[in-house]
């Protein structure tokens, strides 16, 4: 209850002064005029505290004029001149506005917040003689034991070593289905367990863990302030000095001129309320943090606001191929043998010198052979690499080779009946692998990696938003064509290394102009800082996720066109409150200087229009 109280505190404060604004108001009728003094102070005191206080401190350690400083001015102005209840009027809505605007900045930093909160400070760590103790999480190393109990967050990256339960993963992912787990499967820190205890080994120090970095990523994104709002702020001081030099000119006409001082005085003050750029300054950050926390809500982390303000204005969006347009997990679409070959002797032999090593198209031929009831049960004696061609292992007393096309020649093998079936493998955007002993070539194998079924929907997405989409990838040229075209990908670039993915990159902002890119990859990681905005999937590695601007938590490319969408919204929103704010404010100032216009009414005016376009910026906490 207290905490509610303190973080309410001020909207309180402005109810409170605006209680006693009314209590004054009737005092003026039946109380003396020493009550009704004290009453209209106390209004200002407690209506205006917390904003008296901001203009204040900003004053005297920033050495810098806001629209705060205005506001006490005029109100303390207005009261000068025996306009006690318009004084007071202009502090209780003030405050109200500030509150509001106040309230709206803590709603939207809500969902963001919310993460640094679920962050566990302690685990149960499993001794060798399996006793538990409680420590915090600093004191936990790479490869130890923790206990992770029915309800608990889970604590720390890392495996499960033994245990069944289900997963809420939602802070990660942004997706509300449990997700169930057991023996081998990955955890992460942050995400809640559901019913069932696990036993889990940490894989990763804390502060490298996931969730560690979404907290990083948020405060990044609480303090990145977008170029329009360090602009408004960069003139916000000169804009309040240059009102109130015009205040004061006004105030000496009187002298010069004969005008009526009284007159005069009372149209100073109410442009000191009407020119405040109070609207203004509120049109931009309560929006982008709404975007931002509804952005956080599904999955997109953003490292500041700035980047989901540049994303609408991406004139082509780079894609990576592996991981990205793809699932990154390659199969085995294709398996032929020579005529005088037995097609399962042949796979038991390159499933035996693909068990030996890791690589993803290994693991493919792995899982084919297995999938064909093929086990790696065939001696290898030794297994080398052939740098940019293939393998070469020793099963069962004879020699055999696993590679491509220059690997064969190399070795002075006929192709033969295999090249035209190679070519037509190739056309389909499959890696193709030639298998052979020392004295001929036994069979090929075609491995796939299958486009994934929302990359395509985005690719049309982002063409129909008039936005170019371009695949770079290391593959070669017709690898790189199927899957382009498959995809609906319209340009592509091939046999990429990591430098010059980079200049690519630069290739494309000169030909097209701003440019963002889309990868998973440490090889991703250069092209995607240099690149005007960074995206990376959540599931890659630790570089690509820190290079970044946005990261998308859940892996899902259709949050790409929903954070599009939220960019347009968001830029859309920010123009229509600055149209609106500084209307308003000419308006008003234009109606002061005609006479048509009291102080009470120009209050309400202006502070109306700073409630509405912050209520107009919330709009974006619905996606």
């Amino acid at each position: 209850m207290a905490q509610k109280i303190s973080q309410h505190r001020e909207i309180i404060m402005a109810l409170l002064g605006g209680l006693l604004l009314v209590v004054a108001f009737l005092s003026e009728s039946w109380g003396s005029p020493a009550l009704t003094a004290i009453l209209y102070l106390l209004t200002f005191a407690i209506g205006g505290f917390y904003k008296a206080k901001e203009g204040i401190i900003d004053l005297i350690y920033n050495k810098s004029l806001n629209v705060e400083i205005l506001m006490i001015i005029a109100a303390l102005g207005a009261a000068s001149i025996g306009h006690w209840h318009e004084g007071a009027i202009l502090i209780f809505i003030f405050s109200v506005s500030g509150a509001m605007e106040t309230y709206a900045n803590q709603k939207s930093e809500r969902d963001l917040s919310s993460l640094v909160e679920m962050a566990p400070d302690e685990a149960n760590r499993l001794n060798d003689d399996d006793s538990v103790t409680v420590v915090a999480l600093d004191e936990l190393h790479v490869g130890d034991r923790v206990l992770v109990k029915d309800g608990e967050r889970v604590p720390v990256d890392g495996v499960i070593l033994s245990g069944q339960t289900s997963v809420d993963e939602s802070p990660i992912t942004g997706e509300s289905m449990p997700v169930d787990k057991a023996a081998g499967d990955d955890v992460y820190n942050g995400t809640m367990n559901g019913a069932g205890s696990v036993v889990v080994e940490m894989t990763k120090p804390n502060k490298d863990s996931l969730f560690q970095k979404m907290i990083r990523l948020v405060e990044e994104a609480k303090e990145n302030r977008p170029p329009t709002q360090q602009l408004i702020e960069k003139i916000e001081g000169p804009y309040v000095v240059t009102v109130l030099v015009v205040v004061g000119l006004m105030l000496l006409s009187p002298f010069v001129f004969g005008f009526n001082f009284e007159d005069v005085f009372y149209r100073a003050m109410v442009l000191l309320v009407v020119a405040s750029p109070c609207a203004v300054v509120a049109s931009i950050m309560p929006s982008l943090l709404s975007a931002v926390s509804t952005g956080a809500r599904k999955g997109v982390l953003t490292k500041g606001g700035v980047y989901l303000e540049q994303l609408s204005k991406m004139a082509v969006v780079a894609l990576d191929k592996t991981g990205t347009i793809t699932k990154g997990e390659p199969v085995v679409t294709d398996f032929m043998t020579a005529d005088d070959y037995d097609d399962a002797d042949v796979l038991r032999h390159i499933v035996a010198v693909e068990h030996q090593s890791s690589h993803p198209l290994a693991e493919a031929i792995v899982r084919y052979g297995d999938a064909q009831g093929i086990r790696a049960d065939l001696e290898v004696s030794y297994m080398e690499s052939i740098t940019g061609h293939g393998i070469q292992a020793g099963v069962d007393d004879a020699t055999w080779y696993v590679g491509n096309e220059a690997l064969m020649e190399s070795l002075g093998l006929e192709k033969g009946r295999f090249l035209e079936k190679k070519s037509a493998w190739q056309q389909e955007g499959k890696t193709v692998m030639f298998i052979a002993n020392e004295t001929a070539i036994a069979g090929m194998i075609a491995v796939k990696d299958e486009i994934r079924a929302e990359a395509k929907r985005l690719i049309d997405t982002l063409n129909d938003r008039g936005v170019e989409t371009v695949m770079i990838t290391g593959d070669n040229d017709q690898t790189a064509q199927a899957i382009s075209e498959e995809a609906g990908i319209r340009e592509w670039v091939s046999d990429c290394l990591p430098e010059q993915k980079v200049h690519e990159v630069e290739r494309l902002r000169e030909t097209y102009g701003s440019i963002a890119m889309v990868g998973d990859g440490v090889n991703d990681a250069p092209a995607m800082a240099k690149a005007d905005v960074g995206i990376a999937m959540g599931s890659g590695t630790d570089v690509a996720i820190e290079t970044s601007d946005i990261v998308l938590m859940n892996n899902e490319l259709k949050n790409i066109s929903m954070t599009f969408n939220l960019s347009t919204r968001l830029n859309r929103i920010v123009k229509q409150n600055l149209v609106f704010s500084v209307a308003v404010i000419l308006l008003l100032i234009v109606a002061n200087f005609s006479q048509n216009l009291t102080l009470p009414y120009g209050v309400v005016a202006h502070e109306g229009s700073t409630i509405l376009v912050i209520l107009n910026g919330l709009r974006l906490l619905k996606e």
